[in-house]
């Protein structure tokens, strides 16, 4: 049957059908009875995904926050086996410190409620936790360099950053490549995407078959989530390429560190520039003062 068909049946909208499908939205009790009648599918069958449903309807920790928006999001990367992800403009939500997650998402959204910016923050950092849990997903994440050379916060706040991506790096189930600037125009210039991949454990609600991989696309129009063969293949050869003109893993952390090291070095250049400024305008005021009283010296 198709989608249409189904909603027909249903006696609901197509969109809602097709979001039920590719995992964006959780079907009600009542959706997976009525489904199950649909395809006539046998009691046995029907009492496991009545039962599969149930569970789902059970809150993860994620529920209890308002207004994050990314609550699909988070029930698929519990579930995932294997992310891979580019991004483009800041430092991927793995590897942020709490203050870089507070400044980065004030910066984006400056008007933000206070009280959904202190929300949005505790769960990024348990979102973190993820990677740390008995069975963790492998991230492969990319890192575009303008992300790690991008003044956020302050100098200190960066320092501390950028060792917060290192920290995170040297897990086992961590793979970090930079994109470097001499990379030039890649296919992930204007792209922030997530891939998310399942392991046979992982069933689709509505039958046996393996769960699809889902591609996650994060912007200021929305969050869209990608499930079609050929929306996945187009990701799964942007990964490509950009894995091929990233650096290397190893070459990726000493990059890290030598922009770290430049940031540690900063401040202390800045202040012995600005002593070697005091000093020249101290010899400058001197100098005046030694002319005015040789010309008034002379004229007497």
């Amino acid at each position: 049957m198709t989608v249409d068909e189904v909603a027909r049946e249903l006696m609901c909208s197509t969109p809602k059908v097709s979001r039920i499908e590719t995992g964006t939205r959780l079907p009600t009790l009542r959706d997976v009875r009525d489904l199950c009648r649909l395809y006539r599918l046998d009691e046995a069958e029907q009492t496991r995904l009545m039962t599969l449903a149930r569970e789902a309807k059970q809150q993860g920790w994620w529920n209890r926050f308002d207004d994050l928006g990314i609550d699909s999001l988070i029930g698929l990367e519990t579930e995932a086996k294997r992310i891979s992800a580019h991004d483009s403009s800041f430092v991927p939500w793995a590897f942020q410190t709490e203050e870089y997650a507070r400044a980065i998402i004030k910066g984006i959204y400056p008007r933000i409620d206070d009280r959904i910016l202190d929300e949005r923050v505790i769960a990024r950092m348990t979102r973190q936790e993820l990677l740390r849990s008995a069975e963790p997903p492998h991230l492969w994440s990319l890192i575009d360099e303008s992300a790690l050379r991008r003044a956020v916060g302050g100098s200190r706040l960066m320092r501390d950053q950028l060792s917060k991506i290192l920290e995170t790096a040297d897990s086992s189930n961590v793979t970090m490549q930079v994109v470097p600037f001499e990379a030039g125009a890649h296919p992930g210039l204007d792209n922030t995407f997530m891939l998310l991949e399942f392991d046979s454990s992982v069933q689709s609600p509505f039958d046996s078959s393996v769960q699809s991989p889902v591609v996650f696309v994060e912007n200021l129009a929305g969050n869209f989530y990608l499930e079609r063969n050929a929306e996945i293949q187009r990701y799964r050869e942007v990964l490509e390429h950009l894995r091929a003109c990233a650096l290397s893993p190893t070459r990726s952390i000493t990059y890290v560190e030598e922009i770290r090291k430049a940031r540690e070095e900063l401040p202390k250049r800045t202040s012995k520039h600005h002593t070697s400024s005091i000093r020249k305008e101290i010899w400058r005021v001197q100098l005046r003062a030694f002319i005015v009283r040789y010309s008034m010296a002379h004229r007497s």
